[in-house]
Protein backbone atom coordinates (compact mmCIF):
# COMPACT_ATOMS: atom_id res chain seq x y z
CA UNK A 1 0.00 0.00 0.00
CA UNK A 2 1.49 3.41 -1.21
CA UNK A 3 1.40 6.47 1.07
CA UNK A 4 -1.11 8.86 -0.58
CA UNK A 5 -2.41 12.43 0.56
CA UNK A 6 -5.54 13.55 0.55
CA UNK A 7 -7.05 17.36 0.95
CA UNK A 8 -10.13 17.10 3.32
CA UNK A 9 -12.40 20.00 3.68
CA UNK A 10 -12.75 20.91 7.42
CA UNK A 11 -15.46 23.61 6.97
CA UNK A 12 -17.50 21.67 4.58
CA UNK A 13 -21.18 20.05 5.10
CA UNK A 14 -23.81 21.37 8.01
CA UNK A 15 -22.24 20.05 11.03
CA UNK A 16 -19.15 21.25 13.32
CA UNK A 17 -15.52 21.58 12.02
CA UNK A 18 -14.89 18.48 14.78
CA UNK A 19 -16.84 16.67 13.41
CA UNK A 20 -14.79 16.36 10.32
CA UNK A 21 -11.24 16.61 12.61
CA UNK A 22 -12.68 13.36 14.04
CA UNK A 23 -12.91 11.51 10.89
CA UNK A 24 -10.04 12.75 9.98
CA UNK A 25 -7.90 11.24 12.90
CA UNK A 26 -10.31 8.09 12.41
CA UNK A 27 -9.03 7.75 8.30
CA UNK A 28 -5.83 8.04 9.89
CA UNK A 29 -5.84 4.99 12.48
CA UNK A 30 -7.04 3.03 9.76
CA UNK A 31 -5.26 3.67 6.81
CA UNK A 32 -1.19 3.86 8.15
CA UNK A 33 0.20 5.08 4.61
CA UNK A 34 -2.15 7.53 4.58
CA UNK A 35 -1.32 11.58 4.86
CA UNK A 36 -4.19 14.21 4.81
CA UNK A 37 -3.98 18.20 4.31
CA UNK A 38 -6.67 19.70 6.72
CA UNK A 39 -7.94 22.94 4.22
CA UNK A 40 -9.94 25.70 6.46
CA UNK A 41 -9.41 28.99 8.79
CA UNK A 42 -6.27 29.05 10.70
CA UNK A 43 -7.12 28.68 14.23
CA UNK A 44 -9.29 25.27 13.22
CA UNK A 45 -6.37 23.53 11.23
CA UNK A 46 -2.95 24.79 12.54
CA UNK A 47 -3.50 23.70 15.98
CA UNK A 48 -4.86 20.34 14.65
CA UNK A 49 -1.70 19.84 11.97
CA UNK A 50 0.72 20.64 14.64
CA UNK A 51 -0.31 17.64 17.21
CA UNK A 52 -0.22 14.98 14.32
CA UNK A 53 2.31 14.05 11.93
CA UNK A 54 0.76 13.31 9.17
CA UNK A 55 -1.65 16.30 8.80
CA UNK A 56 0.08 19.50 7.14
CA UNK A 57 -2.49 22.69 6.96
CA UNK A 58 -3.69 24.43 4.25
CA UNK A 59 -4.99 27.56 5.44
CA UNK A 60 -8.32 28.82 3.91
CA UNK A 61 -9.68 31.68 5.56
CA UNK A 62 -12.69 32.02 3.26
CA UNK A 63 -15.59 29.69 3.19
CA UNK A 64 -18.21 28.78 0.83
CA UNK A 65 -21.49 28.35 2.58
CA UNK A 66 -24.56 25.60 1.00
CA UNK A 67 -26.65 28.84 0.06
CA UNK A 68 -24.08 30.83 -2.15
CA UNK A 69 -24.11 30.33 -5.82
CA UNK A 70 -21.90 27.56 -6.64
CA UNK A 71 -20.16 29.19 -9.49
CA UNK A 72 -19.73 32.69 -7.91
CA UNK A 73 -18.58 31.69 -5.00
CA UNK A 74 -15.74 29.91 -7.11
CA UNK A 75 -14.91 32.79 -8.60
CA UNK A 76 -15.04 35.32 -5.83
CA UNK A 77 -13.55 33.62 -2.55
CA UNK A 78 -10.60 31.62 -4.32
CA UNK A 79 -9.10 31.45 -0.89
CA UNK A 80 -11.57 29.32 0.04
CA UNK A 81 -10.72 25.12 1.69
CA UNK A 82 -12.58 24.36 -1.82
CA UNK A 83 -10.50 26.05 -4.24
CA UNK A 84 -7.56 25.83 -2.65
CA UNK A 85 -7.69 22.07 -2.07
CA UNK A 86 -9.01 21.90 -6.05
CA UNK A 87 -5.69 23.58 -7.05
CA UNK A 88 -3.27 21.26 -4.54
CA UNK A 89 -4.28 18.47 -6.67
CA UNK A 90 -3.47 20.56 -10.28
CA UNK A 91 -0.27 21.48 -8.44
CA UNK A 92 0.53 18.27 -7.78
CA UNK A 93 0.59 18.47 -3.85
CA UNK A 94 -2.30 16.47 -2.99
CA UNK A 95 -3.72 13.23 -5.09
CA UNK A 96 -7.28 13.13 -4.19
CA UNK A 97 -9.84 16.15 -1.97
CA UNK A 98 -12.55 14.95 0.11
CA UNK A 99 -15.20 17.65 0.77
CA UNK A 100 -19.21 17.19 2.64
CA UNK A 101 -19.64 20.95 1.25
CA UNK A 102 -21.72 22.69 -1.62
CA UNK A 103 -21.68 20.05 -4.14
CA UNK A 104 -22.46 22.42 -7.16
CA UNK A 105 -18.99 24.19 -5.33
CA UNK A 106 -16.77 21.14 -5.20
CA UNK A 107 -17.89 19.97 -9.13
CA UNK A 108 -17.64 23.58 -10.19
CA UNK A 109 -14.04 24.31 -8.74
CA UNK A 110 -12.87 21.36 -10.08
CA UNK A 111 -13.64 21.64 -13.15
CA UNK A 112 -12.26 24.39 -13.05
CA UNK A 113 -8.70 23.77 -11.41
CA UNK A 114 -8.86 19.85 -10.92
CA UNK A 115 -10.18 20.21 -14.65
CA UNK A 116 -11.62 17.69 -17.00
CA UNK A 117 -10.16 15.01 -19.86
CA UNK A 118 -10.15 16.53 -22.85
CA UNK A 119 -11.39 14.86 -26.16
CA UNK A 120 -11.53 15.33 -29.66
CA UNK A 121 -14.82 15.52 -31.72
CA UNK A 122 -15.58 14.96 -35.15
CA UNK A 123 -14.30 18.48 -36.38
CA UNK A 124 -10.64 17.68 -34.91
CA UNK A 125 -11.54 20.35 -32.08
CA UNK A 126 -10.53 19.41 -28.33
CA UNK A 127 -13.54 19.75 -25.95
CA UNK A 128 -13.50 19.15 -22.10
CA UNK A 129 -16.09 15.95 -21.55
CA UNK A 130 -18.60 16.79 -18.67
CA UNK A 131 -17.47 15.30 -15.28
CA UNK A 132 -20.42 13.30 -13.94
CA UNK A 133 -21.02 12.30 -10.25
CA UNK A 134 -21.44 8.63 -9.27
CA UNK A 135 -21.92 6.12 -6.23
CA UNK A 136 -23.26 3.09 -5.48
CA UNK A 137 -26.80 2.13 -4.29
CA UNK A 138 -27.92 -1.05 -2.29
CA UNK A 139 -29.44 -3.33 -4.53
CA UNK A 140 -31.80 -6.51 -3.44
CA UNK A 141 -29.44 -9.07 -5.03
CA UNK A 142 -27.25 -8.09 -2.68
CA UNK A 143 -24.74 -5.99 -4.02
CA UNK A 144 -24.46 -2.42 -5.61
CA UNK A 145 -25.69 -0.37 -8.41
CA UNK A 146 -23.72 2.50 -9.54
CA UNK A 147 -25.79 5.45 -10.64
CA UNK A 148 -24.18 8.08 -13.38
CA UNK A 149 -24.99 10.68 -13.37
CA UNK A 150 -26.47 11.43 -9.69
CA UNK A 151 -26.49 15.65 -10.63
CA UNK A 152 -23.57 17.33 -11.62
CA UNK A 153 -25.24 18.12 -15.25
CA UNK A 154 -28.95 18.92 -15.59
CA UNK A 155 -28.40 19.39 -19.39
CA UNK A 156 -26.21 16.97 -21.52
CA UNK A 157 -25.92 15.78 -25.16
CA UNK A 158 -26.15 12.01 -26.03
CA UNK A 159 -22.20 11.69 -26.41
CA UNK A 160 -22.34 12.85 -22.51
CA UNK A 161 -24.55 9.77 -21.73
CA UNK A 162 -21.93 7.61 -23.79
CA UNK A 163 -19.10 8.59 -21.91
CA UNK A 164 -21.41 8.86 -18.38
CA UNK A 165 -22.07 4.90 -19.31
CA UNK A 166 -18.25 4.00 -20.16
CA UNK A 167 -17.07 5.65 -16.77
CA UNK A 168 -19.69 4.34 -14.79
CA UNK A 169 -18.68 0.94 -16.45
CA UNK A 170 -14.99 1.35 -15.01
CA UNK A 171 -15.72 2.99 -11.82
CA UNK A 172 -18.24 -0.38 -11.42
CA UNK A 173 -14.92 -3.07 -12.41
CA UNK A 174 -12.18 -0.78 -10.18
CA UNK A 175 -14.14 0.12 -7.38
CA UNK A 176 -17.16 -2.64 -7.25
CA UNK A 177 -15.15 -5.29 -8.18
CA UNK A 178 -18.01 -6.41 -11.13
CA UNK A 179 -15.83 -8.09 -13.94
CA UNK A 180 -18.66 -7.19 -16.65
CA UNK A 181 -20.67 -4.86 -15.51
CA UNK A 182 -24.01 -4.80 -17.02
CA UNK A 183 -25.38 -0.98 -17.94
CA UNK A 184 -28.78 0.54 -18.57
CA UNK A 185 -29.90 3.65 -19.99
CA UNK A 186 -32.48 5.45 -17.85
CA UNK A 187 -35.71 4.76 -18.94
CA UNK A 188 -39.35 4.76 -18.74
CA UNK A 189 -39.66 1.08 -19.85
CA UNK A 190 -37.51 -1.43 -21.24
CA UNK A 191 -37.99 -1.83 -24.57
CA UNK A 192 -35.93 -0.68 -26.89
CA UNK A 193 -38.08 2.19 -28.37
CA UNK A 194 -39.36 3.51 -25.03
CA UNK A 195 -37.96 6.55 -23.87
CA UNK A 196 -37.96 10.14 -24.83
CA UNK A 197 -36.78 11.61 -27.83
CA UNK A 198 -33.21 12.11 -25.72
CA UNK A 199 -32.97 8.66 -24.72
CA UNK A 200 -33.79 7.52 -28.48
CA UNK A 201 -31.32 9.15 -29.49
CA UNK A 202 -29.13 7.80 -26.58
CA UNK A 203 -29.51 4.41 -27.00
CA UNK A 204 -27.86 3.71 -30.62
CA UNK A 205 -25.09 5.38 -29.45
CA UNK A 206 -24.53 3.41 -26.11
CA UNK A 207 -25.36 -0.09 -27.85
CA UNK A 208 -22.12 1.04 -30.30
CA UNK A 209 -20.04 2.27 -27.45
CA UNK A 210 -20.58 1.18 -24.44
CA UNK A 211 -18.93 -2.17 -23.77
CA UNK A 212 -21.94 -3.88 -21.42
CA UNK A 213 -24.89 -2.23 -22.48
CA UNK A 214 -27.93 -4.24 -21.52
CA UNK A 215 -31.03 -1.70 -23.26
CA UNK A 216 -32.88 0.30 -21.45
CA UNK A 217 -34.08 0.21 -18.09
CA UNK A 218 -36.82 1.46 -15.14
CA UNK A 219 -36.46 3.49 -11.82
CA UNK A 220 -36.77 0.09 -10.35
CA UNK A 221 -33.95 -1.07 -11.42
CA UNK A 222 -31.25 1.47 -9.20
CA UNK A 223 -32.24 -1.27 -6.21
CA UNK A 224 -33.17 -4.14 -8.42
CA UNK A 225 -29.76 -5.84 -8.99
CA UNK A 226 -30.82 -6.47 -13.41
CA UNK A 227 -28.24 -3.73 -14.21
CA UNK A 228 -24.81 -2.87 -12.65
CA UNK A 229 -25.03 0.65 -13.69
CA UNK A 230 -27.77 2.83 -14.84
CA UNK A 231 -27.18 6.03 -16.64
CA UNK A 232 -28.81 9.09 -17.30
CA UNK A 233 -28.48 13.07 -17.33
CA UNK A 234 -28.18 14.57 -13.86
CA UNK A 235 -31.18 15.95 -13.58
CA UNK A 236 -33.13 12.75 -13.63
CA UNK A 237 -30.40 11.04 -11.79
CA UNK A 238 -30.72 13.19 -8.89
CA UNK A 239 -34.64 13.12 -8.55
CA UNK A 240 -34.29 9.47 -8.67
CA UNK A 241 -31.82 9.03 -6.49
CA UNK A 242 -33.95 11.14 -3.55
CA UNK A 243 -37.07 9.35 -4.29
CA UNK A 244 -34.88 6.63 -3.43
CA UNK A 245 -33.57 7.95 -0.38
CA UNK A 246 -37.25 8.95 0.35
CA UNK A 247 -39.00 5.60 -0.10
CA UNK A 248 -35.92 4.19 2.45
CA UNK A 249 -36.78 6.55 4.98
CA UNK A 250 -40.23 6.00 4.41
CA UNK A 251 -39.69 1.95 5.35
CA UNK A 252 -37.73 2.68 7.68
CA UNK A 253 -39.75 4.54 9.75
CA UNK A 254 -42.91 3.08 9.40
CA UNK A 255 -41.02 -0.81 10.33
CA UNK A 256 -40.01 1.67 13.74
CA UNK A 257 -43.64 2.41 14.37
CA UNK A 258 -45.22 -1.38 13.87
CA UNK A 259 -42.03 -2.72 15.86
CA UNK A 260 -42.87 -0.21 18.78
CA UNK A 261 -46.55 0.39 18.73
CA UNK A 262 -47.64 -3.11 20.48
CA UNK A 263 -45.79 -4.65 23.55
CA UNK A 264 -45.28 -8.20 21.03
CA UNK A 265 -43.65 -5.38 18.42
CA UNK A 266 -41.47 -4.13 20.75
CA UNK A 267 -39.94 -7.62 22.26
CA UNK A 268 -39.29 -8.46 17.98
CA UNK A 269 -37.85 -4.86 17.80
CA UNK A 270 -35.04 -6.23 20.54
CA UNK A 271 -34.81 -9.57 19.19
CA UNK A 272 -33.75 -8.12 15.32
CA UNK A 273 -31.96 -4.73 16.46
CA UNK A 274 -28.54 -5.97 15.34
CA UNK A 275 -30.24 -6.48 11.80
CA UNK A 276 -32.40 -3.19 11.58
CA UNK A 277 -28.83 -1.19 12.60
CA UNK A 278 -27.15 -3.06 9.83
CA UNK A 279 -29.95 -2.29 7.27
CA UNK A 280 -30.23 1.53 8.40
CA UNK A 281 -25.98 1.82 8.09
CA UNK A 282 -25.96 -0.04 4.94
CA UNK A 283 -29.37 3.15 3.36
CA UNK A 284 -27.02 5.58 5.11
CA UNK A 285 -24.24 5.87 2.60
CA UNK A 286 -21.75 6.46 5.85
CA UNK A 287 -20.23 3.43 4.72
CA UNK A 288 -19.05 4.72 1.49
CA UNK A 289 -18.77 8.32 2.25
CA UNK A 290 -19.55 10.17 -0.75
CA UNK A 291 -19.31 10.00 -4.28
CA UNK A 292 -16.75 10.11 -6.83
CA UNK A 293 -16.48 12.88 -9.53
CA UNK A 294 -15.89 10.86 -12.42
CA UNK A 295 -14.13 12.56 -15.42
CA UNK A 296 -11.73 14.89 -13.93
CA UNK A 297 -8.21 14.70 -14.08
CA UNK A 298 -7.72 13.46 -10.19
CA UNK A 299 -9.62 12.19 -7.65
CA UNK A 300 -12.10 14.32 -6.07
CA UNK A 301 -14.98 12.78 -3.47
CA UNK A 302 -18.51 14.56 -2.59
CA UNK A 303 -19.59 13.86 1.00
CA UNK A 304 -23.85 14.27 2.29
CA UNK A 305 -24.16 17.90 3.90
CA UNK A 306 -25.11 16.06 7.04
CA UNK A 307 -21.94 14.22 7.53
CA UNK A 308 -20.91 11.89 10.61
CA UNK A 309 -17.36 10.82 11.55
CA UNK A 310 -17.95 7.58 9.73
CA UNK A 311 -18.58 9.28 6.82
CA UNK A 312 -15.57 11.45 6.76
CA UNK A 313 -13.41 8.55 7.70
CA UNK A 314 -14.61 6.58 4.87
CA UNK A 315 -15.06 9.32 1.88
CA UNK A 316 -11.30 10.38 2.67
CA UNK A 317 -10.37 6.62 2.67
CA UNK A 318 -12.28 6.11 -0.75
CA UNK A 319 -10.32 8.92 -2.02
CA UNK A 320 -7.13 7.00 -1.04
CA UNK A 321 -8.41 4.11 -2.54
CA UNK A 322 -9.31 5.45 -5.70
CA UNK A 323 -5.97 6.90 -5.90
CA UNK A 324 -4.05 3.60 -5.49
CA UNK A 325 -6.64 1.72 -8.07
CA UNK A 326 -5.44 4.22 -10.69
CA UNK A 327 -9.31 5.17 -11.14
CA UNK A 328 -8.59 8.55 -12.95
CA UNK A 329 -5.88 6.83 -15.52
CA UNK A 330 -8.46 3.98 -15.97
CA UNK A 331 -11.72 6.35 -17.00
CA UNK A 332 -9.28 7.65 -19.55
CA UNK A 333 -8.54 4.56 -21.07
CA UNK A 334 -11.86 3.67 -21.32
CA UNK A 335 -13.20 6.80 -22.97
CA UNK A 336 -12.39 7.52 -26.99
CA UNK A 337 -10.63 10.29 -28.17
CA UNK A 338 -9.12 11.38 -24.72
CA UNK A 339 -6.13 13.73 -25.43
CA UNK A 340 -3.72 12.23 -22.55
Amino acid sequence: MRKVRIAVDVVGGDEEPKVVLDGIDAALAADPELEVIAAGPADIVEPFAAERERVEALVAPDIIAMEDDPIQAVMHKRKSSIVLACRAIKKGQADGFFSAGSTGAVTAAGTAYVTPFKYVNAEGEKRPIRPCIVSEIPNRAGGFTVLADMGANPDVEPEDIVRFGQMGATYARIVCGIANPRVGLLSNGTEDKKGSQFTKECFPLMRSSVKGFAGNCEGTDLTSGNVDVVVCDGFSGNIALKCTEGAAKLLLHELKGVLLGSLGGKVAALLVKRGLKAIQAKLSGDARGGAVLLGLRGVVVIGHGATSVEAVKNGTLTAANAVRGNLVEMLAASMDNIVR
